[in-house]
């Protein structure tokens, strides 16, 4: 061994990686008899473990600071958190940045205050660095830019929204009306994990940017979320299907029922009457005009509207001649008497018979008239539909235990007047009201959200769950691993110590065997005793050399590292 060590030795050539390697054999060969090898080995391994268990749990929880960064911004506010020495990670993708939670929203405003990021949406403010000498059709591109930008920012306020997109086709006018084109826009939503939006938010989304953009109809809007769902829909306002109708719904049934519940509460108690609503609702929109005449009533004189008389005369009465005047007007000559005129009554005269008067009356009154105009508005409730369960009341019965008993009918009428009073109760609608009392299988539950569930409890608990963590991790790498390889040194250190004393018995009772025969005279002795006496313990002496070097030899068969270990430690010792 020691040969070929050498010649390893000699022919490598010292500092070189051959002969490094070489001592390093060496060292581990030399290091292959050593008991403590292994604890050593699985004493370094339990500590790294510990310690990277220990800087997992006190890692500081790492939130979203910034997501959908474009290169650009990313960089600038890489930079920007390394000057601050803030520790930072990059997730999906290396568009988001997260930092610690603990300084998420105040690193959002101080990186806000440096402007970042600045790839954000475009604002009118695009408006306020326009070159001198801009065409006009630059100009408009730059403007509906601007616009698009300001919209995508209010889009993005919504809670439920992490990016929007807005992208406009302003109306182009033309002296044409069949040429006239009017103005669309399609919204692009990109919504947080786990967030949805419901019909009404859509809704509002399409009012406000048709309100933002001249000529611009709602149903021109269309909005699809990130997944490619189109999620307005065209025509609604016809079809009564859209989600502000049936939001008004569920807030007009939400309402009768809060109505209803808020008036028997204090009477039954909290947690003892349920109700529900039906609303039907109409939402066709109507107008009707009536028209009613009416003749003249009672003894009040009539308005007259018109009035037309036509009157005709003829006769022999001389008619008016000459110039006109007062004095050629007068007949000359006296007047007949009347009395010289003869007898009126007297027929069949030709004066009588010559002279008519015809007259014509037209007459029209005024006749009652009513105009009435009426237009029904939308969301009118045309029937209710109520169902009201009350549960059983605390009772006692005879032997004096706490029971539930049902209600009498006299409470039941009362709850019924009062339930007719809260929802407004019309047959001429058509209403209906249903109130059953039956027993709640649970009436002592708590609305009230459970401790556990609040935000600031779950991190508490996640830090604790850590820490816990890292303290069964080192039970278990103590209990499997550590304990065994102690017990296995504590073993192999004892049975070391008892082949020492073994040994050290052995070697002496050797060197005292051959000092007594060195000591023992040959022919001198002449007690006979003595010499039997000196046998009987030569022999006791041989038994037990015997027996050692027999235990000896088992232990060397059984254990020879050790053996070789002993050797090996009395070849070391001094003289």
């Amino acid at each position: 061994m020691s040969g070929v060590t050498a010649s390893e030795s000699t022919s490598a050539p010292p500092n070189t990686p051959g002969a490094s390697l070489t001592q390093w054999l060496q060292r581990l060969r030399g290091a292959e008899g050593n008991p403590l090898l292994p604890l050593m080995l699985a004493g370094a391994a339990a500590v790294a473990v510990m310690v990277v268990l220990l800087l997992w749990a006190s890692a500081p929880d790492y939130r979203l600071l910034y997501a959908n960064l474009s290169e650009a911004d990313g960089g600038r506010i890489i930079s920007e958190l390394e000057q601050r020495n803030v520790p930072y990670r990059f997730s999906e993708g290396g568009q988001a940045v997260m930092v610690p939670a603990d300084q998420v929203h105040r690193l959002r405003l101080q990186l806000a205050e440096q402007g970042l990021p600045q790839a954000g949406n475009v604002g009118l403010s695009i408006m306020d660095n326009q070159a001198f000498g801009i065409s006009q059709f630059a100009e408009q591109v730059n403007f509906q830019r601007g616009l698009e930008g300001e919209l995508a920012s209010s889009i993005e306020s919504l809670s439920p929204v992490a990016r929007a997109r807005v992208h406009l086709a302003m109306a182009k006018p033309s002296v044409f009306i069949r040429e006239r084109e009017p103005a669309k826009a399609s919204v692009v939503l990109t919504l947080h994990p786990g967030r949805a939006l419901g019909d009404g938010q859509v809704q509002a989304i399409a009012h406000m940017v048709s309100s933002s953009v001249p000529e611009l109809a709602t149903s021109e809007v269309t909005v699809v979320d990130h997944s490619g769902r189109l999620l307005s829909r065209r025509g609604d306002s016809g079809t009564g299907l859209d989600g502000t109708r049936r939001d008004y719904v569920r807030e007009v049934e939400r309402d009768y029922r809060q109505r209803i519940e808020d008036i028997l509460t204090p009477i039954l108690g909290r947690h003892n009457v349920r109700a529900q609503v039906t609303a039907e609702i109409d939402f066709t929109q109507r107008e009707e005009t009536a028209e009613t005449y009416r003749p003249n009533q009672g003894n009040n004189d009539a308005a007259v509207r018109s009035a037309r008389i036509n009157a005709t005369y003829s006769g022999d009465d001389t008619l008016a001649r000459g110039v006109p005047g007062a004095l050629s007007n007068t007949p000359p000559g006296a007047a007949p008497s009347p009395i010289n005129r003869g007898n009126p009554d007297d027929a069949g005269t030709d004066e009588d018979n010559t002279r008519q008067l015809r007259r014509d009356d037209l007459i029209n009154y005024e006749v009652d008239r009513n105009v009435t105009h009426t237009r029904h508005g939308l969301g009118r409730i045309e029937r209710l539909s109520v169902a009201v369960v009350v549960n059983y009341r605390d009772a006692l019965d005879d032997a004096g235990e706490a029971t539930r008993e049902p209600l009498d009918d006299a409470a039941l009428a009362r709850i019924d007047q009062l339930v007719r009073q809260a929802m407004g109760f019309s047959l001429t609608r058509g209403d209906g009201l249903e109130i059953v009392n039956s027993p709640f299988t649970d009436s002592t539950g708590d609305d009230a959200p459970a401790w556990w569930t609040s935000p600031q409890w779950q991190q508490v608990a996640l830090t604790l769950g850590r820490y816990l963590m890292v303290l069964i991790a080192a039970l278990l790498l103590y209990r499997l691993l550590l304990r065994p390889l102690l017990a296995r040194q504590a073993e192999r250190a004892a049975a070391d110590a008892s082949a020492r004393q073994r040994a050290a018995s052995v070697q002496a009772q050797a060197s005292t065997r051959l000092v007594e025969e060195h000591d023992a005279p040959d022919g001198d002795d002449a007690d006979e005793q003595n010499r039997l006496a000196r046998r009987r313990k030569r022999r006791r002496h041989a038994h037990t050399y015997e027996q050692n070097l027999r235990d000896l030899q088992d232990m060397a068969s059984e254990d020879p590292l050790m053996v070789a270990m002993i050797i090996r430690s009395w070849m070391t010792q001094p003289d």
